[in-house]
């Protein structure tokens, strides 16, 4: 039992990137919880199925599938696992696109160990105006990142913010290894990738890393490029002010970055999001309810 404030302005969770992009990616849940409305709940981790995690509410402990069901809300059972690479980590930003579309900001979201994604930055620039993150297949690589369990009609939300500059992937956990607080090993997740390509770093030609602070990426990129600090400078809050209030800009941004010769292209996730692809693995793993499930 517990009596701390979870609100997410007393956690310093409550930045939404989409209204002040400076703050992008925003502040990612650090901690296994549930997200519901403007709390994050904690979830005591159980070497169990994450419906059977506890939940510390405010008066009792409850299972998280029982706490979900007495809300109203789909368990887990029935939810899609999304793996978060931008801000779809941040509680505050998750709570904004849901809520702001009158749908209810009830998502567990919990950190996993992830093998074989990179993050790096997308090869475009948002409708906020920031540069936002993407994956990219690094099969070295080992990522905690946040996974989030979407409803149906969240997902479909999700979607919605996202397209047509990110498609959607489902990544088999056979071949990207994800695994749970508990132990546990995801079966497969989606994840979101930029239809624009992954930003080079124009010294090693690599994914130029992503997930760092928005002022020093936009800074950078001003400070190798005269085309963009002519566009879109002096400074990034001159860049986000003015790429956020005209998408021509925006689109002539973009241009820049690939005429800088910046934009590496996303091949890696196109066999995970072809038609066979996803009934391959659906066929493999999905039982009766519709979900992703665990394999253990």
């Amino acid at each position: 039992m517990t009596t701390k404030d979870r609100s997410l302005a007393a956690l310093g969770l409550d930045d939404v990137p989409a209204r002040q992009p400076l703050t992008y990616p925003g502040r990612p849940t650090p901690e296994p919880a549930l997200l519901t409305g403007d709390e994050l709940l904690q979830l005591d981790v159980r070497p169990l199925r994450l419906g059977e995690w506890f939940v510390e509410e405010q008066q009792e402990q409850q299972r998280l599938d029982e706490a979900l069901a007495e809300l109203g809300q789909v368990v887990t059972g029935r939810r899609h696992p999304v793996i978060a690479v931008g801000s779809n980590a941040s509680p505050g930003q998750v709570a904004h696109k849901l809520t702001r579309l009158g749908i209810p900001a009830t998502v567990p979201m919990v950190p996993v160990r992830v093998h074989g994604i990179g993050v790096g930055c997308s090869g475009h620039i948002s409708p906020a105006g920031y540069v936002a993150g993407t994956p990219y297949v690094d099969r070295g690589a080992e990522t905690t990142l946040v996974v989030a369990w979407l409803d149906s009609t969240q997902l479909k939300a999700v979607d919605d913010t996202e397209f047509p500059d990110y498609r959607r992937a489902i990544l088999p956990g056979g071949e990207f290894e994800m695994t749970m607080p508990s132990g546990e090993r995801l079966g497969g997740a989606y994840i979101y990738f930029s239809a624009h390509g992954v930003l080079a770093d124009p010294v090693t030609g690599l994914p130029r890393p992503g997930g760092g602070d928005q002022s020093e990426l936009l800074a950078a990129l001003l400070g190798s490029s005269a085309r963009l600090r002519e566009l879109l400078g002096p400074d990034p809050a001159a860049w986000v002010r003015r790429a956020g209030a005209d998408r021509e800009l925006r689109e002539r941004g973009t241009l820049v970055f690939g005429e800088e010769g910046w934009v590496l292209p996303q091949t890696e996730f196109l066999p995970y999001v072809d038609d066979a692809a996803a009934l391959r693995l659906y066929d493999d793993l999905q039982p009766l309810d519709g979900s992703l499930p665990y394999r253990a």
